[in-house]
């Protein structure tokens, strides 16, 4: 990777991004099984949540071919330990091997692999694989959002009638209550990887995702530049941006909209 980058050395780095990101997939997909118990050994980590074999061997192989790839790039993965020298670098990549192992392990398709590359402190790229769905979405900063090829964009929706909604039910049925009588919204079922509740708002069959406190860089950061590509953002509910590569990579309360609805969501939360 050059120093000093254009479109034409990022865009460069993408078809070996997409076959490294389709042998991640071949690693984790012969330990999935639909509607049923993965057949991985499980374990858990620090603070309870699950961890599988699937996801370190793919955390494994991305972090080999990643450095390759990239070799100035560090690190920031959920399954390896934090090395907080990439504080001091231009370079990271964002990593979650399995978003989503919950619904990765019990047999439900919405789970996803997500990269991200970021350049002082902004994503540069940005790839979520849904293997189980047989579905991927890219972005390269400034050059669009694209979901298996074919261009994508947030839905035009002017405002928050008939929205269709997802994410934590007490977040929710705040931003419900505070959209003033009947808002008609239609309540899509949670979907367990959060890289892709964002992307879904990017390829407009969402219009909002909430996520609740505790979201990580690895969760967000790829599919952040989806969405900000297809024309949406990730804010706070105060409005600011998501921000990562900081020292504790943990994110508060977060929603996931186009821009056209950040006055109205913004409002409807302050109810």
């Amino acid at each position: 990777m050059p120093q000093t980058f254009t479109e034409e050395s990022v865009a460069d780095l993408m078809p070996e991004l997409r076959t490294v990101m389709r042998e991640a997939a071949s690693i984790a997909h012969p330990f999935f099984r639909p509607e049923r118990q993965t057949t991985a050994r499980i374990w858990s980590k620090a603070g309870g949540s699950p961890v599988t074999e699937a996801d370190v061997a793919v955390d494994t192989f991305l972090k080999i071919r990643l450095s390759e790839l990239v070799p100035q790039a560090a690190w920031l993965s959920e399954e390896t330990a934090d090395d907080h020298a990439r504080l001091g670098r231009d370079l990271v990549w964002i990593v979650d091997p399995i978003d989503g192992t919950r619904a990765f392990l019990s047999g439900h398709r919405d789970w996803s692999i997500a990269v991200g590359l970021l350049w002082q402190g902004e994503p540069l790229i940005g790839f979520v694989h849904a293997p189980a769905l047989g579905v991927a979405y890219e972005a390269i900063r400034g050059q669009g959002a694209f979901r298996d090829g074919e261009r994508i964009r947030v839905d035009g929706k002017p405002n928050l009638r008939g929205a269709r909604i997802t994410g934590p039910k007490p977040m929710l049925d705040r931003l419900t209550k505070g959209a003033g009588p009947e808002p008609d919204f239609t309540r899509i079922d949670r979907i367990p990887s959060l890289a892709l509740r964002l992307v879904r708002v990017a390829e407009g069959s969402v219009d909002v995702g909430m996520i609740s406190s505790d979201a990580r860089d690895w969760d967000l950061a790829a599919a952040d530049l989806v969405l900000r590509e297809a024309g949406g953002e990730v804010m706070s509910l105060r409005g600011d941006p998501a921000i990562y590569n900081r020292a504790d990579p943990v994110h508060g309360e977060l929603v996931v909209l186009p821009r056209a609805l950040r006055g109205p969501v913004l409002e409807a939360w302050a109810g």
